[in-house]
């Protein structure tokens, strides 16, 4: 799929995903990995799940995929790789070098692009995906809700992963390795179910499905008539 033409815009600073901590665990397959809030607080990163293959509760989230898929903030590629077993057509996107060569390395497509620069099929896509805390690109779920509408045909739909917690943050953060490796600070968001159910709606998205599988909570949406 070819873009349509469209006036050049700026996009927001990415986050660097493509810095050497993240790049280590993804060419290791393992963590440990966290994001560190300016407070010290830690969130564990699942590096070693993103590398291995889709599981059962990623299954549940690609069996309501339709029409060509792109999986925003792809990572290492098993949900594309998913994809392509299956037989749809997909793309990842990320901003992680490494990330998208490893993608790459499963035979399935790849850009190292933001969600915010100008990609393929724009308009077109028939799903999106944002998993694995995607929804907190750039600390600013709005805007990133908005730009994802660009993205899809006007019957698209949004497959997103909330946050396990009841939380509403727009935050500062920084890759921590635990043994005193830390990357720069850079902003994300974390949005629980709740939370992301009120912002989709007053960014006229509606809701199709929610539900939870081994404790990670998912919601289908797709923009409202």
């Amino acid at each position: 799929m070819s873009a349509p033409s469209r006036p050049t815009r700026p996009s927001p600073p990415s986050p660097p995903w493509h810095a050497d901590l993240y790049g280590d665990a993804l060419r290791t397959g393992r963590g440990p990995l966290f994001l560190r809030r300016t407070d010290g607080w830690l969130l564990p990163l699942e590096v070693e799940r993103w590398c291995a293959r889709a599981d059962a509760a990623d299954l549940t989230v690609l069996r309501r995929c339709a029409g060509p898929v792109l999986d925003i903030g792809c990572g290492p590629g098993r949900m594309v790789a998913a994809l392509a077993r299956r037989g749809s057509p997909a793309l990842g996107i990320d901003t992680s070098p490494e990330a998208v060569a490893r993608t790459r390395r499963r035979g399935v497509d790849a850009l190292c692009r933001s969600v915010f620069d100008t990609l393929p099929g724009e308009g077109r896509w028939g799903s999106a995906l944002l998993l694995d805390g995607n929804i907190g690109i750039g600390g600013d779920p709005g805007a990133l809700l908005v730009r994802v509408a660009e993205l899809l045909t006007p019957q698209g739909s949004l497959l997103v992963e909330a946050a396990q917690a009841d939380v509403e943050e727009r935050i500062e953060v920084r890759l921590d390795d635990g043994s005193g490796g830390r990357g720069p600070v850079f902003p994300w968001a974390r949005l629980g179910a709740g939370a992301l159910r009120e912002l989709a709606a007053a960014q006229g998205w509606a809701v199709g499905a929610q539900w939870t599988v081994r404790d990670r909570s998912f919601l289908a949406l797709h923009r409202e008539a």
